[in-house]
């Protein structure tokens, strides 16, 4: 019986012009706006993943800076990075590629 005296209570005010207004617009607003909640959300998430990527990629060109410096910086550093790299070598010279398993 309790259940009833509040679904009685309630009618009134699902019949009230106010909130069926609020609960339209409630309903504008998170389905058919072009910026509704959906759309929201999913912009969130995609914000979230670039912000990710450029901290990433941040990293990365702070690395590769520390690197260029590292090679400009003598000759030494530049053969070393030509022969590990890119396998060059001096003239009348073998090189042999031992790999690490």
């Amino acid at each position: 019986m309790m259940w009833k005296d509040k679904l009685k209570a309630l009618k009134p005010n699902i019949r009230n012009k106010y909130f069926i207004a609020f609960m339209a617009f409630f309903i504008w607003i998170a389905i058919f706006d072009q910026n509704n909640l959906i759309y929201r959300f999913k912009l969130a998430a995609r914000i979230n993943n670039l912000e990710n990527e450029r901290e990433h990629y941040t990293n990365e060109i702070e690395q590769n800076t520390r690197k260029m410096s590292e090679l400009q910086s003598s000759t030494r550093n530049l053969e070393k990075f030509a022969r590990e790299e890119y396998l060059m070598k001096k003239r009348n010279e073998v090189v042999f590629v031992v790999k690490e398993k």
